[in-house]
């Protein structure tokens, strides 16, 4: 319950009685029921634990009525919530006849606000007079809260707050490894840091904090904590800092200087692992013929659309293996699957999931520049080889100028010509298999992002809006150098990646025009342990706008499980997405799900997908995928 007290609640119909259960014993309501209600053999009930579940979430005649009440006395005026589990569908007289037979029960000194668990009782709830049941949204609560958990973990470090970017930019040459970094808005381009709080209210899907995810690092918001910094001292100071998300609030406290703190951090031992690439002789191909084995060539971005697409074409016998899995007391998921399907469970849930994602998405049309083109690009530049030896010898002895050379190996890369015959040949290739497109995306694909211990997002460029075919070698040469940004060849070597061994190919690909996109993750950042939830980040911008961490978007979690979806946060917004473009999320979810699947690199099937994705009407496009670190 995200720090706030709390019990949970059953009421016995049959008796007339309402009971109070500490969690700390009954870790779920079926635990509780079983043992001290209904004496059964427990082991019996779990077995049958979808009947029970059915009895007491979806039966309107039910005989128990499930909640959760919790105390928020963090707030001006304290006050009690009342909520059911996320996948009960009680319709507005079940919610009334809760609602009053556990107010009665309830010390009536605080208000008690029925909050509704999913956006089916956001529906009904709207049928009933708010005098007689008052009512707090997820979304209100998220805006008012002053601290959420982004990332939990612990660390000691050097606190270094910023009132503004201007301030950090006058400082960022002294940020050490082991600062932990304060500010309303952190910058896209940290280096590795120890930790990060966040001042104002951010997605956990921006670039930044996506970057502290893969990087493991403690990760908060925490309104209001330039005051505590201040009042304490803390700034400039060696803290211990630790996030966790049954806690009121981050923990800072001053304390000594480690006596490690000037050597080399733990992470620089932990290299990434970097298969070789080719790098001669590779065709332009379209990402619609290309497969994950393609990495090597294409770069992961565009293997993996190309990966996409395949599934879309042919299907995939790995498309149902989350829902294969065991998931105590229940021995698989695949009936909810066929549930959420619309299909009988005896069906071939196999076509039925290739038939949803085939009828349900599409991938916009692209070419993948391979590495190739790249390197001879590269290597016709008797300038440019003798930067890049610079760079090298400098990356080597550690020097100062190592920033000032990648500038400038940018700024020769930007400006050189590229060849007649590279130019004919990109040209006709995009002539070939996109011509008619008004507007591309000119996308990064590296070797070298989307690894192990290496995240990578934002370090590279991708530029949209791309119009004339000057603009597309332009643009293609602005991502080829962004293979060399200060940034990214900082980070890269922080993980033991070198130059030599990072190359970038090119995606070109035609630009949707979208009503709203956004950034999905198929896990609940906020609960490790959650396998129900996915979490979607919506505007009604751009994609980009999510990423850098400009427009706080929509926040929503939905159940790919039982069902149903939830508000969190409405962003910017003023009022709610409408039952259309929920529907539409409801949809994107399950593509997700079912897409985590295919690219998991083991047989757990756990790995979580990040998914960025645009909609137009009822059309749902994929526009990248790739693992996001748990």
């Amino acid at each position: 319950m995200a720090g706030y007290p709390f019990v949970k609640v059953v009421i016995d119909t049959q008796t007339k009685a309402i009971h109070f259960v500490n969690n700390a014993r009954y870790q779920f309501h079926v635990d509780y029921v079983g043992e001290q209600i209904m004496k059964a053999d427990l082991a019996e009930l779990l077995a049958k634990i979808d009947d029970f579940n059915r009895s007491v979430y979806f039966d309107p005649a039910r005989r128990f009525y499930l909640g959760i009440i919790a105390l928020h006395a963090r707030q001006e005026n304290p006050f009690f919530t009342l909520e059911t589990v996320e996948v009960d569908t009680m319709d507005a007289a079940m919610l009334r006849f809760f609602y009053d037979f556990v107010k009665k029960n309830l010390d009536p000194g605080l208000p008690l606000l029925f909050k509704p668990a999913n956006h089916l009782q956001e529906s009904f709830i709207t049928e009933i007079d708010p005098a007689d049941i008052p009512r707090i949204y997820s979304h209100e609560i998220f805006a008012s809260a002053k601290f959420i958990a982004l990332n939990k973990g612990k660390t000691t470090g050097r606190l270094r707050y910023f009132a503004g970017e201007e301030a950090y930019r006058a400082q960022a040459a002294g940020i050490e490894w082991h600062d932990i970094l304060v500010m309303d808005r952190v910058p896209d381009d940290i280096p590795r840091v120890a930790g990060i709080i966040n001042a104002r209210h951010t997605t956990p899907l921006s670039h930044t904090n996506v970057l502290a995810n893969g990087w493991q690092i403690p990760n908060a918001i925490q309104i209001g904590i330039e005051e505590k910094i201040a009042k304490e001292g803390l700034d400039n100071q060696w803290v211990r800092y630790e996030v966790d998300s049954d806690s009121g609030s981050v923990v800072l406290e001053k304390t000594a200087k480690p006596a490690e703190a000037g050597s080399r951090p733990a992470w620089r031992a932990e290299l990434v692992k970097m298969d070789m690439p080719e790098t001669v002789h590779t065709p332009i191909e379209q990402l619609k013929n290309l497969r994950l084995t393609d990495r090597f060539r294409y770069g992961t971005k565009a293997a993996n659309l190309g990966e996409l697409n395949w599934i879309v074409k042919k299907g995939s016998p790995r498309l149902l293996g989350f829902y294969q899995i065991s998931r105590p007391p229940r021995e698989n998921l695949l009936p909810y699957l066929a549930a959420l399907l619309d299909v009988k469970p005896s069906a071939n849930l196999e076509k039925a999931a290739w038939d949803f994602l085939k009828n349900g998405i599409k991938i916009p049309r692209g070419i993948a520049i391979p590495f190739s083109i790249q390197q001879d690009f590269l290597q016709s530049s008797p300038r440019i080889q003798q930067q890049i030896g610079k760079l090298k010898m400098a990356l080597e002895l550690r020097s100062k100028t190592v920033e000032a050379l990648c500038l400038e190996l940018q700024k020769i890369i930007v400006s050189t010509r590229i060849s007649n015959k590279q130019r004919d040949y990109i040209d006709s290739q995009i002539v070939k298999h996109l011509g008619g497109v008004s507007s591309f995306v000119v996308r990064s694909s590296s070797n070298a992002e989307d690894l192990e211990n290496f995240s990578a997002a934002g370090i590279y460029e991708s530029i949209n809006q791309v119009t004339t075919a000057d603009r597309v070698f332009d643009s293609i040469r602005s991502v080829w150098a962004s293979l060399v940004s200060p940034r990214s060849v900082r980070l890269r070597d922080e993980a033991g990646i070198s130059l030599d061994d990072s190359y970038m190919g090119v995606i070109v690909q035609e630009e949707v025009t979208s009503d709203m996109g956004g950034v999905m993750i198929t896990k609940n950042p906020a609960e490790r342990a959650d396998f129900r939830n996915i979490y979607i980040n919506v505007s009604s911008k751009s994609v980009v706008s999510v990423v850098q961490g400009t427009d706080l978007p929509f926040q929503f979690l939905y159940n790919t499980v039982e069902g149903g979806g939830r508000t969190i946060s409405l962003g910017s917004a003023k009022e709610d997405l409408d039952a259309r473009k929920k529907a539409l999320l409801t949809r994107l979810a399950l593509t997700g799900r079912l897409l985590q699947s295919h690219f998991a690199q083991d047989y757990t099937f756990n790995t979580p997908l990040d998914i960025e994705w645009a909609a137009k009407g009822d059309d749902l496009y994929i526009l990248q995928a790739r693992p996001y670190a748990r």
